[in-house]
């Protein structure tokens, strides 16, 4: 029997499932020898659970031991047993007083200290102690018997060892905290429901995934095609807007027009009746023409700029200022 509040983190709720499954089988035993009926005892650690899941999540885990057994031992079924039957081994424990025998199988059944039993009973160590040696077994003068002490020591951790584990599996799951159901709160589980199997999802032919790609692949050209072909329709039927023509520009790109031109072309003067000519030919011939196209170059160089660099040769060499050349020359006169 597992139970987690709805409170509790994952690891949390995975304790508490861990601690209630290592606990309920011992706790099943000391409450059917408590109340000795089987049923009274199942239906009491069902309730016990419930309520232990649902202040779980505010204790410590350190706490939850103590905490466990004392919700067990606070039950009205564990101190009233008024049809509870004993027998064979155990067969001592119908003699003894609810509270006396609780305090025993607190001990050899919980493996509870004296400590925390004393807390629980709500008594002090002394108490505990004389309850303890009011349930053990006595011989025949009347003395603590401990051999009868070993023995049904070893015959409740036997039966302890031995539950059916079915027994376990019978029990509800207690009910988380806060949690609403609408089915009745019984203390034997549920019946298991039966689902239906869904069927599996049918599957689609290869055959009809080998042609889907190619299917897709043509409608969406024959889609493109044919909105090509209508964008183009459209634009044809559309007039076409006024271009807007630059001054001086053809505005009209018809066949050009040939017109033939109004009276005779004019002529040309000869070379030699042209009066301009004669003045061509005397600078022509001037000998100092040809400086004419270089005489902004003289006139720099008159000036005093330095001249170029003389790349006649394979390695250039720059001439000497022409300051330094007029020096010399005025230095000789």
């Amino acid at each position: 029997m597992t139970a987690a509040s709805a409170s509790l983190s994952p690891t949390a709720a995975g304790a508490l499932s861990a601690f209630l499954r290592g606990v309920e089988r011992r706790a099943l035993v000391v409450a059917e020898l408590q109340t000795g009926d089987g049923a009274r005892a199942e239906q009491a650690l069902v309730a016990v659970m419930r309520a232990f899941a649902a202040v779980a999540s505010d204790l410590p885990m350190a706490q939850w031991p103590p905490r466990f057994w004392a919700l067990l031992a606070a039950r009205q079924a564990l101190r009233d047993t008024p049809t509870g039957r004993w027998e064979g081994p155990l067969a001592h424990l119908g003699n003894l007083e609810p509270l006396i025998r609780l305090a025993l199988l607190l001990r050899i059944g919980a493996g509870l200290d004296e400590d925390t039993a004393a807390r629980l009973l709500d008594t002090d160590v002394d108490g505990y102690q004389e309850a303890l040696a009011a349930a053990c077994p006595r011989d025949r003068q009347g003395n603590p018997d401990a051999q009868a002490w070993r023995g049904l020591a070893e015959q409740v951790q036997q039966q302890i060892r031995e539950l059916p584990a079915q027994r376990l599996k019978e029990l509800q799951q207690p009910v988380a905290a806060g949690r609403k159901d609408d089915a009745p709160k019984t203390w034997r589980a549920p019946a298991a429901e039966q689902h239906t199997p869904s069927a599996p999802p049918r599957r689609r032919s290869s055959q009809q995934r080998r042609w889907r790609g190619p299917a897709i692949l043509l409608g969406t050209v024959l889609v493109l095609l044919l909105a090509g072909l209508g964008w183009r329709a459209w634009q044809g039927r559309v007039p076409d807007a006024p271009a807007v023509v630059p001054e001086g520009a053809v505005g009209e790109a018809g066949p050009v027009t040939v017109e033939a031109l109004e009276g005779d072309a004019p002529k040309v003067a000869a070379a030699a009746a042209d009066p301009m000519a004669t003045e061509d030919a005397a600078m022509l011939a001037d000998r100092d023409f040809p400086l004419l196209a270089d005489a902004d170059l003289h006139a720099w160089s008159a000036a005093g700029g330095p001249l170029p660099v003389d790349e006649s040769q394979a390695r250039p060499t720059r001439p000497e200022p022409v300051a330094a050349a007029l020096e010399t020359a005025a230095a000789d006169e």
